[in-house]
Parts: structure tokens; C-alpha cells; sequence
């Protein structure tokens, strides 16, 4: 039976692109997401054998969107497929239980065989960056702990992005006062004033693209 893959990246062109690939190999697309919360959303309608995320995506980026999903499912197999190569991102997401990390300027060759490999149960990573990885295992080096919840990133993510307490109110299904204190509360974890503290750190953390 054919690999059913979910895709997600919010540039149409990079989707299609994919798409054309992945069906010239014999996958069947399940589905297309333009950001993270239409990924989640997705998931969870189409069951999809695999997920492909780009990393930063409008209004939840792709190790969020990672992390709920295997929050859910442990089970679930996610590849990440970004252009970014830093130390942090990809033990991020290995510890998160992302199952492949492939470099854009890798693929599509990479991404082919990252499915492939995934789907049978395997790890892929792009091999430019694999020694890293083993390095910083050997080393017992990691990502650094994560000082903010899911939700309170959920929130910094779409202060970020330049919503409004009440659209970020409206789009993650919560009280005004709620959002009010969130944001709050991230400007004393991260012990930064003001939204344009919380962007810079949003862009330092690559939630959002600078």
C-alpha cells in the first residue's frame, strides 16, 4: 500500500514542488497544510502515514506543531524539512521524537529516503548534519532546558507574529484575561519589557522568522 503523507509549509510553491515529487515516486499526498494549526487540524482528519513540517510556519511553527502531535501520539512520524542547520533545532527535535531532520538544500533526494526510512521504523537525518548530532550525544550535550510551556510559546509565537490579545485570544480558544496574563507571564520568565522583547526572543528561538 502506498505511503500517505501529510504535507506542511506555508509557501505553495515548496508543497507543490513536494507534491509533484513525492507522487512521481508513487506516495500519495493524504493532505497540504499552509501553517501549524492546520496541521494539527489534519492530522487528526486524515490520519496521514507520515508528516512532513517545514520548522518556522505562521501561528505554530513545526517543532510545536511536533510537539502536540506526539503529545497526542507517541507513535506519530514526523520529518522536519527546513533550511536551518543549528546544533539546538535538531537535538530539539530529536528529543522531542521527530523520527527525520532533512536540509532543504538537501533535498529532494534526502526527503525521498527520509520517508522511506521512517516508515520502517528508522531515524534519518541529513548526513551534512549527522556527524553533529553524534557529537553532541557523545558530548551528553543538549538543546538546553525550555523555559516556557507549550502554550505560553503558543501565545509568544502569535505576539510575534503582531496579533492582538484578542486575536490570539480567538485563535487559541481562550479567555481575554487569560492571554493578558500569559503575556504577563512571559515577559517575567524571560525577563524581557515589552512586545518588542518578546520578539526578539521569538526570532532568537526561531519561532518566527526574523
Amino acid at each position: 500500500m502506498a505511503i500517505r503523507v501529510l504535507l506542511a509549509d506555508d509557501h505553495e510553491m515548496v508543497r507543490e514542488a513536494f507534491a509533484t515529487l513525492l507522487e512521481m515516486e508513487g506516495f500519495v499526498i493524504a493532505g497540504q497544510a499552509r501553517d501549524g494549526r492546520e496541521v494539527l487540524r489534519l492530522a487528526a482528519e486524515l490520519a496521514p502515514d507520515v508528516i512532513v513540517l517545514d520548522l518556522i510556519m505562521p501561528e505554530l511553527n513545526g517543532l510545536d506543531a511536533a510537539r502536540a502531535l506526539l503529545r497526542k501520539d507517541a507513535g506519530v512520524k514526523i520529518i522536519l524539512v527546513t533550511q536551518y542547520a543549528d546544533r539546538a533545532y535538531v537535538l530539539e527535535a530529536l528529543t522531542l521524537g521527530v523520527r527525520g531532520y532533512v536540509l532543504k538544500s538537501q533535498a529532494p533526494p534526502d526527503l525521498l529516503q527520509a520517508i522511506r526510512e521512517v516508515c520502517r521504523g528508522s531515524t534519518y537525518i541529513s548526513p551534512t548534519i549527522s556527524e553533529m548530532v553524534v557529537e553532541a550525544y557523545r558530548t551528553k550535550s543538549d538543546a538546553g532546558a525550555e523555559p516556557l510551556s507549550l502554550r505560553e510559546r503558543e501565545v509568544l509565537q502569535l505576539i510575534a507574529e503582531g496579533k492582538t490579545n484578542k486575536e490570539v485570544a480567538q485563535i487559541l480558544d481562550l479567555s481575554l484575561k487569560t492571554v493578558d496574563s500569559h503575556r504577563a507571564r512571559l515577559m517575567e520568565k524571560l525577563n524581557v519589557r515589552g512586545t518588542a522583547g518578546l520578539v526578539r526572543y521569538a526570532v532568537r528561538r526561531g519561532l518566527i522568522r526574523p
